[in-house]
């Protein structure tokens, strides 16, 4: 079977004009909120490409909320900066990348899962202004 080679940076800019770095940093947060919600990461569980295996599923709520926290871990107050940056200012965002790979056959979503899950989970200004703060909605 032949290898199947895939433009990350093609796949991003179709998706909405996202940078490649956006890629990478959804792929290590989902992985950050599946183990968050559902435990260890074992090798079983991830995909060549990174991408957490079905019995390993969130939702787009947990998702967004999950990669908030991974990006204040990750950049702490310079969080909203980053994902500005590479193209992510609101949780739709986050919704249109995720649904770009489901597109291309990386990742799956449930029958239940649309991209109206991640409208509006919670405001980046609002969030990012203070990382300490807990979220809560």
């Amino acid at each position: 079977m032949p290898e199947v080679q895939i433009d990350i940076a093609k796949l991003m800019d179709e998706a909405g004009g996202y940078s490649p770095q956006a890629f990478q940093f959804i792929r290590d947060g989902l992985a950050h909120t599946a183990e968050h919600v559902h435990g260890q990461t074992t090798e079983s569980t991830v995909t060549e490409l990174g991408i957490i295996d079905d019995g390993r599923h969130v939702t787009g709520y947990q998702l967004c909320i999950g990669l908030r926290d991974f990006a204040i871990q990750r950049y702490g107050m310079m969080a909203q900066t980053v994902l500005s940056k590479w193209g992510i200012t609101e949780t739709r965002d986050f919704g249109n990348i995720i649904f770009a790979l489901v597109d291309a056959d990386l990742m799956r979503a449930t029958e239940d899962d649309c991209i109206e899950d991640f409208d509006d989970v919670y405001d980046f200004v609002e969030v990012f202004a203070d990382p300490g703060l807990p979220f809560i909605k």
